[in-house]
């Protein structure tokens, strides 16, 4: 798992139930809320300053996740994605990329077929089990609770890149 860690040049995400907790809030407008947790983004912000970059892909549609993602530096945005793998296929080209230099966190049975094609594979530990026990890493935390966080720390410290006293490491906002 260490080795596959070590490769990683980008990290691609799923938004509910990995950067949420799988829970969507909803105004009595119809606006869409949800809640992200600070560390996960100070974890995405090290892996950019580390020069790994970051990627979301998700099935839903969400203005949340666009405002989340312009604020943690996060340029490649994929949302309303119903087959995940062709989008990967495309970052792989567009970013010159190899299977193995990519990793993926997951949590239902959507991202399995992702999970199977990435060099990293990663389920966060509430994932359904059909994710738990088809990928190299299972978090301890939760999604939406620092599983995200997790992942990141463990890739940066795979690669000699984590060091949590660097300012340069330590960017706000979160």
């Amino acid at each position: 798992m260490i080795e596959k860690a070590k490769k990683v040049r980008m990290l691609l995400l799923d938004v509910d139930g990995v950067m949420t907790d799988g829970g969507i809030i909803y105004s009595s407008a119809g606006e869409e809320y949800k809640v992200f947790n600070v560390k996960d983004g100070l974890g995405i912000r090290m892996l950019l300053n580390a020069g790994i970059e970051v990627a979301i892909i998700t099935g839903r549609k969400s203005r949340a996740v666009d405002s989340r993602a312009r604020d943690l530096g996060i340029k490649a945005v994929y949302q309303g994605i119903q087959d995940k793998v062709a989008v990967f296929e495309e970052i792989l080209q567009k970013h010159r990329l190899t299977p193995d230099q990519v990793g993926f966190v997951g949590d239902d049975l959507v991202d399995v077929p992702l999970l199977a094609k990435v060099g990293f594979s990663v389920g966060v530990s509430n994932a359904v089990e059909e994710v738990r026990k088809r990928v190299d890493y299972v978090t301890t935390r939760k999604g939406g609770r620092g599983a995200v966080r997790e992942v990141c720390d463990l890739i940066l410290q795979s690669q000699d890149k984590w060091d949590p006293w660097s300012s340069s490491q330590t960017p706000c906002p979160q």
